[in-house]
């Protein structure tokens, strides 16, 4: 659906004064997926989102939409491919001096549409968003996340195949913006259209996308399923933001006691990370009958990502070496990842 080639944008023909904002990014899209782009302010995120309706132009590179270069087409050609790709914008963007429904029907009234097929879109697409009441208020007399909602009726008044999220909910308060990631799923489960998006909020990506992927200095550092990347970080900026949401990080107390173990030979302490169907599974228990050692459960939280539960203990295992390491063993063969905690 959307496919990036070794994208790269530079602002500026000063040779001193230029700036890489895209490094080469290659990503890829597909048909139906809610795609999340993380990474904090300048890393290029907003670059890279406002390449695909060339707000922005690459400097090199291709973007592919629906398997078109929109670089290479005429311009009549390539308005009529912008038809296809909605966008919904952090401040809103909306007119002030026209009411919602004057907001929602400015795509098609540019569009030439008649009078009757406007009026019949705006007012599906205002009780989709809920706001059927809203119609003839002026903006200044919305919440935030009502302002939000009169702009994604608006980015769909074209029936586009993809939509844009451009920092979408970042303006809103959490109960807000739990709405509102409701609501952008629903576009994607009724209405099959393609969302990308991009954020600095991790709780956002947890909350609606399949995948994402991370950007640091123009560069995509980490991408995969949310859930592989939430359970399994792999790089630095991503643990950070993985963070910012699961909050692992172990209590003072916590830290001191397993200090105070370190120069024990027999206490040994493993971060258990469980998935899916083992979060369910009385593992522990097992394994406490079925060796002979002594399991402490010093931290723990269980939360669910995409549907899916995901489990992070902090364990010491009190045992000899060959024995704990036995236990990990068969730990490790019910699909749960083991980490030693440094």
């Amino acid at each position: 659906m959307i496919i990036f080639q070794d994208v790269r944008k530079v602002y500026g023909k000063d040779k001193t004064k230029k700036v890489e904002a895209l490094k080469g990014i290659n990503l890829e899209v597909k048909k139906g997926e809610i795609f999340g782009v993380i990474g904090f302010s300048g890393a290029g995120k907003s670059t890279l989102i406002r390449c695909v309706n060339l707000l922005e132009r690459p400097t090199s590179g291709k973007v592919l939409v629906n398997g078109i270069d929109l670089q290479s087409l005429p311009k009549r050609k390539l308005r009529e491919e912008r038809k296809k790709i909605g966008m919904i914008f952090q401040q809103f963007n909306l007119l002030h001096a026209k009411t919602v429904f004057a907001n929602v029907a400015m795509p098609l009234v540019l569009q030439g549409k008649p009078k009757d097929e406007i009026k019949k879109k705006v007012m599906e697409l205002l009780r989709f968003v809920g706001l059927e009441d809203k119609a003839h208020q002026y903006p200044e007399q919305l919440s935030g996340g009502q302002k939000q909602r009169v702009g994604i009726a608006r980015a769909l008044a074209t029936d586009p195949h993809i939509l844009l999220c451009d920092e979408a909910t970042s303006a809103l308060d959490p109960d807000t913006t739990r709405s509102i990631l409701r609501l952008l799923k629903r576009v994607r489960d009724e209405l099959g259209i393609t969302i990308l998006m991009i954020t600095h909020e991790m709780n956002v990506i947890r909350d609606i996308c399949d995948k994402v992927a991370v950007i640091d200095g123009g560069v995509i550092v980490e991408q995969g399923s949310v859930l592989d990347v939430f359970t399994d970080p792999q790089t630095p900026i991503a643990k950070n933001f993985v963070r910012t949401v699961l909050n692992d990080e172990l209590p003072d107390s916590v830290k001191r006691l397993i200090a105070e173990k370190r120069d024990d030979q027999e206490h040994h302490i493993y971060r258990l990370l469980f998935k899916g169907d083992a979060t369910n599974d009385p593992l522990l228990s097992t394994v406490a009958k079925k060796f002979p050692i002594d399991l402490s459960v010093y931290n723990g939280m269980v939360t669910e990502i995409q549907g899916s539960p995901f489990g992070n203990l902090i364990v010491g295992f009190n045992g000899p070496k060959e024995t704990v390491d036995e236990a990990i063993r068969y730990i490790q063969s019910q699909n749960v990842t083991v980490k030693e905690v440094e």
